[in-house]
């Protein structure tokens, strides 16, 4: 039997931080990384994503879930909320109901459900008051995926993810390293065989506190204000961004090559709408 895993979310799931000019939005990510692999252990796998940068759960819950659901898959990975989170105020209870709410609807579809914790590294002093609410939504997620029959990825308790070099440098989103290790760590989780080569962690240097005082200075110009101004703003990338793999792929296929010509069919309806326009 042909098996579907479609992927829904939010930039953690769309792949944001490992950037790749070949893939659908020029990111890949762990999903994408895990659909090969399913792919390589058998061709049959298919797979959808349509995670997009910036939802709120309450959007990834209205735009994706019953488009997901209609593609009747027999794995679906549901990670939401993290921006939720970082709003300025977050009743983390209220999202905590309405995760679970949107749990639900997926375990009854009979498909497999994988969720994830939400992980904040613990070396960066600016994102420590948000540890709290994180800690909360983790512990809820934990409980749920318990009591609901939901496979776990406990991104939180993997703490090799402290290390600065499995992240971008928003210190948000993984690196394009934390993405691999994140694609092993499902696949692992799903016993599924991967031939993911992972980098060795190597410890960083100890910095002297001139130096992480100007990094953490560099940190809030080039990555908090933008975040913050673009908030205010009510401005957010996902507006303008559509999903990676809409429509099942069959991974085994070559996902450059169906990015391909994905993107030419995307470009002749573009050129064929402008033609339209003009006449």
């Amino acid at each position: 039997m042909s098996r579907l895993f479609v992927a829904v979310g939010d930039s953690f799931t769309e792949g944001v931080g490992d950037p790749h000019l070949h893939y659908p939005n020029q990111v890949r990510g762990w999903a994408d990384r895990l659909a090969r692999q399913l792919g390589r252990a058998d061709p049959t796998w298919r797979y959808a994503n349509l995670a997009i940068r910036s939802k709120f759960l309450d959007q990834v819950v209205a735009d994706q879930l019953e488009p997901a659901l209609a593609l009747d898959p027999t794995h679906i990975s549901f990670c939401a909320g993290g921006n939720d989170l970082l709003a300025l105020r977050a009743d983390v209870d209220g999202i905590a109901d309405r995760y679970e709410q949107a749990l639900l609807r997926l375990v009854g579809s009979g498909a497999e459900v994988i969720a994830f914790t939400t992980f904040v590294p613990r070396a960066s002093g600016l994102l420590k008051p948000l540890v709290r609410r994180v800690d909360a939504f983790n512990a809820a997620i934990r409980d749920l995926a318990a009591t609901h029959d939901v496979t776990l990825v406990d991104h939180d308790a993997m703490r090799e993810f402290d290390d600065r070099g499995l992240w971008a440098l928003d210190r948000i989103h993984l690196s394009r390293p934390g993405h691999k290790r994140m694609a092993a760590q499902v696949a692992q989780t799903l016993g599924v065989p991967h031939t993911l080569k992972l980098s060795d962690l190597v410890p960083p240097d100890r910095l002297g506190w001139r130096h992480a005082m100007r990094g953490e200075a560099e940190f809030v110009r080039d990555e908090v204000i933008p975040l913050v101004r673009r908030r205010l703003r009510g401005a957010y990338e996902g507006d303008t961004t559509r999903p990676k793999w809409p429509e099942p792929i069959h991974p085994a296929d070559g996902m450059k090559r169906l990015a391909a010509e994905q993107a030419a069919i995307e470009r002749r309806l573009r050129e064929w709408g402008e033609v339209l326009e003009r006449l």
